[in-house]
């Protein structure tokens, strides 16, 4: 079984390059983590499709193809360094990013999801993810500052909170919208930010507030 979703892993990843993605470091890292790891046994037969899966919480577990991208956009933007994501839900993007990057520091507002997502990334010897129970919004200022952002839920516009915690030179990546949300990069420069429109997106909304 296990050799199973190995094989099914690098099909997704052989996809996913099919599909755009370039960067190596991310392809192979969707090529060695298990998807299905991160989703309830009803939906792992559908683990390894290109497609976005509901993870209980009206939350859901990105499209590779997303996950893979933005985390290649970071790549691109030159981030190597030490990252935060906002919304960890499943906790399959946060182990992406733990393979490509040096420290990973993620918020989650919904506690239980939370939790999980650290017993998953323990289990697959993913020791350099720091987690926050808290709202996404005000991100983690105590930790900042950080050399790229990435949300993984839309906002209705960028959250200033997190623009501030940007280090200088430093790239947030964020779906900005309500009904049409467009996934945005925001390059900080200084004291002045400027924002690229990448494409348009379909993401659960940024929720304000935490959940016990």
């Amino acid at each position: 079984m296990l050799a199973n979703y190995s094989r099914s892993a690098n099909a997704l990843s052989k996809l996913l390059e099919q599909e755009g993605v370039e960067d190596k470091q991310v392809l192979k890292a969707i090529a060695e983590t298990p998807r299905h790891a991160f989703i309830d046994d009803v939906l792992k037969h559908k683990a390894y499709e290109n497609t976005a899966l509901p993870i209980g919480q009206g939350q859901t577990i990105s499209q590779p193809y997303i996950v893979a991208r933005m985390t290649e956009l970071l790549h691109l933007a030159g981030v190597r360094n030490k990252v935060l994501e906002i919304g960890t839900g499943s906790g399959y993007q946060t182990a992406i990013l733990a393979k490509c990057f040096t420290k990973v520091f993620s918020v989650e507002r919904i506690k239980a999801l939370q939790w999980q997502a650290k017993r998953r990334l323990h289990q697959l010897d993913l020791y350099n993810v720091a987690m926050k129970h808290g709202d996404g919004w005000q991100g983690w200022h105590s930790q900042a500052p950080f050399d790229g952002i990435i949300v993984t839920a839309a906002a209705s516009k960028v959250p200033q909170d997190l623009l501030a915690q940007l280090a200088d030179g430093g790239v947030l990546l964020a779906p900005i919208g309500e009904q049409n949300q467009k996934l945005t990069m925001v390059i900080r420069q200084s004291d002045s930010f400027t924002e690229h429109v990448i494409a348009p997106v379909r993401f659960v909304p940024l929720v304000p507030g935490d959940i016990e």
